[in-house]
């Protein structure tokens, strides 16, 4: 039958397993070595020879865990180089966008530029006449429509710019009337427009000195309804 001395070593050494065990669980080498120096002879440096070993958490393999760190990091790396790459795309986008809206702009302002050089392109026809008529008065500030013009231009000559009236006094006097509005060639030397042709059978010309005369003698030639 074995001494008592030798049950309580055994008892102690037990129960310094069981401490062991749960130290070794927690990580905890430096109670260990505290535990042991109370109950055991042995010295302390016999027991942080103990080999710890990483503990499972929450029943995962410490090596589980290390995969799931190293698995995060490469995701959130993977997420941020995403991200870096769809807001390079977005800026990239925005510049091209910008830089076709001004390419689009000049383009616009180009053309604009050609359409205000070139010279408008009148009809050779009575329409056409009396549109670049009104044009030139426009510009030069003198007043008549396109109804005032028309109206006066059949009634004096049915629209034809060769028309000349023969057997009126101003006939007689061998200052005959001429062209759309039968204009004589006196009226047409004072009232011609600058930059029409110099020729009073002239359309343009016919058309532009009689609207001259009638509006420094009538205000305008929409108020000339019968010979003047």
């Amino acid at each position: 039958m074995p001494r008592l001395s030798t049950i309580r070593t055994i008892r102690i050494n037990r129960s310094q397993k069981i401490a062991a065990a749960v130290l070794v669980a927690t990580g905890s080498v430096t109670a260990l070595a505290a535990t042991g120096a109370s109950g055991d002879a042995r010295p302390a440096a016999a027991h942080s020879s103990i080999d710890v070993k990483p503990v499972a958490a929450a029943g995962i393999p410490a090596t589980g865990i290390q995969a799931a760190k190293d698995a995060a990091i490469k995701e959130a790396v993977i997420k941020d180089a995403a991200a870096k790459k769809t807001t390079a795309a977005k800026t990239e986008a925005k510049k091209t966008a910008v830089l076709k809206a001004h390419t689009s702009e000049q383009a616009a302002n180009r053309s604009t530029d050609r359409k205000a050089a070139a010279p408008t392109q009148y009809k050779n026809n009575l329409d056409g006449w009396i549109r670049e008529s009104l044009d030139i008065m426009k510009a030069k500030g003198i007043p008549g429509s396109y109804e005032g013009l028309h109206r006066n231009i059949m009634r004096e000559s049915s629209g034809n710019p060769h028309a000349v009236n023969d057997w009126d006094i101003n006939a007689r006097n061998g200052v005959p009337s001429k062209g759309l509005l039968q204009v004589i060639q006196p009226t047409f030397d004072a009232y011609h427009v600058s930059g029409t042709p110099k020729k009073l059978t002239d359309p343009v010309a016919n058309i532009t000195a009689a609207a001259n005369y009638a509006a420094d003698r009538y205000g305008s030639i929409d108020n000339v309804d019968s010979a003047y």
